[in-house]
């Protein structure tokens, strides 16, 4: 009886029957959002990221500073605290590793976009001389 209970439980069940089909089907229109949309609702804090991550990213280092320190000081060497001071440091080290890869993109962007004003104002000062 116990086995038969047991069978019982490990069956699974049968699939209920299906709705007959109705054709109706529902479309949902997304609408996209372009960049200056998300900056207005952003308030421009999507192109500051490098400015997020880097106090975040020393505050999760000095956090994974002292939990290593302390679980090291203890002679813990592969315990759980040992490893959680590790990706600590870590996670700090990526977080200020990602924040100078944005500052430098930002600033290769800022060079490039006075480079094309720049030589869009001296093609304009050379069409008003000729």
């Amino acid at each position: 009886m116990p086995e038969e209970a047991s069978k019982d439980a490990m069956r699974t069940p049968a699939a209920p029957e299906k709705p007959p089909n109705n054709d109706v089907t529902t479309t949902i229109n997304i609408p996209l959002v372009n960049e200056v949309q998300l900056a207005a609702a952003t308030g421009g804090a999507e192109l500051s990221c490098y400015r997020c991550t880097v106090p975040f990213g020393v505050v999760v280092l000095i956090a994974g500073i002292v939990v290593t320190a302390v679980a090291y000081s203890f002679n813990s060497h592969g315990s759980t605290i040992s490893y959680f001071g590790l990706v600590l440091l870590s996670a700090g080290l990526v977080l200020l590793a990602s924040s100078v890869v944005c500052w430098k993109v930002r600033m290769e962007r800022k060079k490039e976009r006075r480079r094309e004003s720049q030589t869009a104002l001296v093609a304009n000062q050379r069409s008003l001389f000729t």
